[in-house]
């Protein structure tokens, strides 16, 4: 038909006689050069008759469009790669059985060992150690900050420590939002705020933060915000998020800006070379855009 020439079209075919099956089936590409599988069609569950129309899935011939697929990882020396996974649902067998009743069980809690270990810092009792950030003081409790960094124990207990009880740290370069925000996550393991990071001011709350965690040793909170600039990467951010990165060794977090600027298309890399993250780019870390554009030239060339 003249509305599919512009589409690939494949199919599954139920080859028994005389048979009808209840099934499903997932039809994947898989990109030649990463392996990563990406779904196209699914069908299903439904019955397949070997008699008529319905023996084939799935039911249109508009797989992909070939423009989509000339050109990509998908299409290597003229060949495709599809993974099928097909799922055959049998006829359940039911036995009667004589159901046991349970014992009694009580569930337990949740742990709430978060919320009372923020409550000493929200409550500000027992708090016997001082911080001078951008001017203001800033107090918590040396055990808890111990317990939670190695950077900070042997500030505070190490033979090099920098405060004796009643003295203060005077902490530079870093404003006193983000320590507080470091506070916070020391005390309740989580971030400040509702979890929602959209928009410009948040994301650079979450650079820097980044940067504070690498400074006292923290790395389930520099995991913790590698993971939401990723979530976050677009054309806007992607470049400044590079640079950061590679600045601080967070290697998934680079080849998550690595993979993102390889398989943009033409437009969108248009845009992350006019954005001002990528002037800077070029001028601080020429050698990742050489690595950026070269990953994107043998993805092209494959």
């Amino acid at each position: 038909k003249s509305e599919n020439r512009d589409y690939i079209a494949v199919f599954l075919e139920l080859m028994s006689k005389s048979t009808k099956v209840r099934a499903s089936c997932d039809l994947r590409l898989v990109d030649q050069c990463t392996g990563l599988r990406s779904s196209v069609i699914k069908t299903g569950p439904r019955i397949f008759k070997s008699n008529d129309s319905s023996r084939y899935a799935p039911g249109t011939a508009q797989f992909k469009r070939r423009s989509e697929i000339e050109g990509s990882a998908y299409l290597k020396d003229d060949r495709l790669m599809i993974e099928c996974i097909v799922t055959v649902f049998k006829k359940p067998r039911v036995t009667k059985t004589t159901v046991a009743k349970s014992p009694p069980k009580i569930d337990r809690p949740p742990s709430d060992m978060a919320q009372h270990v923020g409550m000493l810092l929200e409550e500000k009792e027992g708090l016997d150690v001082s911080f001078i950030v951008g001017g203001e003081t800033i107090e918590a409790h040396r055990l808890v900050l111990a317990m939670r960094s190695p950077v900070l124990k042997a500030e505070l207990y190490g033979p090099m420590r920098e405060a004796r009880p009643g003295q203060c740290i005077t902490v530079k370069d870093m404003q006193p939002s983000i320590f507080r925000a470091l506070l916070h996550f020391i005390y309740t393991d989580s971030l400040p705020g509702r979890g929602d990071f959209k928009g410009e001011e948040n994301i650079e709350m979450i650079r820097l933060l980044l940067v504070a965690a690498d400074r006292y040793a923290m790395e389930r909170l520099k995991m913790v915000c590698q993971s939401i600039l990723c979530e976050h990467l677009n054309v806007d951010t992607v470049s400044t998020t590079l640079a950061l990165a590679d600045q601080y060794n967070c290697d998934k977090l680079k080849d998550a800006c690595l993979e993102f600027i390889k398989i943009s298309d033409d437009n969108t890399m248009d845009a992350i070379v006019a954005s001002q993250g990528f002037k800077d780019l070029k001028v601080t870390c020429p050698s990742l855009i050489v690595d950026a554009l070269e990953n994107r030239r043998k993805l092209r060339k494959a």
